[in-house]
């Protein structure tokens, strides 16, 4: 059955069948939206209903819906996109119809939002999900006339790489001051291994083969599966975790280990460090470690350079005994 709502330029008819994608549209009066919801069911009903061609016919919030049900879900990062799309369905975009909205409105979201102080990452990777958005509504969903508006308009730039490296006893400040028995186990294990916070928590014993010296990771952030190569000191530190009963390493999820690290870091008064730069840091040891680029990004999980070189920074000083 249809649903109506009031909204501030005029009303919108809503109906959700199963089997059916949600449609929704806004009209001028409330009259208007009961004669096409009407119709619209009358045409579920006869078995007669297609979806619209007309790019005319749909506004960014409908498409945006539809893309969070059918799009969306088969996606590693489900929930930043989730959150991506509620921010997007609060713009003034969306009950504008598609085909009206130019790069030029794109371009004023964009300002807006960086003024607003939205780091231009943020941004960016708002815009990416538009621009994916109308690449999907143009090659599957019969869009053919469609243009995308965010080809062509600049993309926010993008903050410096962190040049941020952790010391030992930085290192072990954080490790001494923590309530949590498991952070400072997953704290050396970062920093020894450059394992992502949510890889850590991810794994199982029965992803380490202690004997071959390796850690399994299934399906990662990159959708590939990975061996991280374990050093001597990363086998002491298994050795000497207790083991638990439900076959995990650690008991806590990758959100318990953000709140564990943020208390800690406040305790001690380093509140310019984030746990990603444990990764950093592990990164920039193996390179010190002479490990070549091929290597690290096997252990790492980096498919370029580029994207190698923004996790890398070696010290000066070191640097500077190797040149003799």
């Amino acid at each position: 059955m249809a649903t109506f709502r009031k909204r501030s330029n005029g009303w919108q008819a809503r109906i959700q069948r199963k089997g059916y994608p949600d449609l929704a549209k806004t009209f001028h009066s409330r009259s208007e939206a009961l004669s096409w919801a009407r119709d619209m069911e009358y045409q579920i009903d006869k078995g007669v209903f297609h979806l619209p061609l007309n790019s005319k016919e749909a506004t960014l919030g409908e498409l945006l819906e539809r893309y969070r049900k059918e799009i969306t879900p088969n996606k590693k990062s489900q929930k930043p996109e989730l959150y991506r799309i509620k921010g997007w369905l609060k713009s003034n975009l969306v009950d504008r119809y598609v085909s009206n909205l130019r790069s030029s409105d794109f371009a004023s979201y964009r300002d807006a939002r960086l003024k607003l102080g939205k780091a231009g990452n943020t941004v960016k990777q708002e815009l990416a999900l538009i621009s994916h958005l109308y690449f999907v509504a143009r090659a599957e969903w019969g869009f053919e006339s469609l243009d995308n508006p965010i080809r062509h308009i600049r993309k926010p730039k993008l903050a410096k790489g962190r040049a941020r490296r952790v010391t030992d006893d930085e290192i072990n400040l954080l490790i001494n001051n923590t309530d949590s028995f498991d952070l400072p186990f997953i704290i050396k294990l970062a920093v020894e291994t450059g394992m992502r916070r949510g890889e850590i928590a991810s794994i199982n014993w029965s992803d380490i083969d202690i004997q071959k010296r390796i850690i399994f990771l299934w399906d990662t952030k990159n959708g590939e599966d990975r061996q991280v190569p374990l050093s001597s000191k990363a086998i002491n530190l298994l050795d000497s975790i207790p083991r638990r009963k439900d076959g995990r390493l650690f008991g806590m999820t990758a959100h318990a280990i953000s709140y564990a690290f943020i208390r800690s870091r406040r305790r001690v008064n380093l509140e310019d460090i984030h746990f990603h730069d444990l990764r950093h840091e592990a990164i920039s040891r193996m390179f010190e470690k002479r490990l070549n680029v091929m290597e690290v990004g096997a252990i790492s999980g980096h498919k370029t350079l580029q994207m190698l070189k923004r996790y890398t920074h070696l010290k000066a000083d070191e640097l500077a005994l190797k040149l003799g």
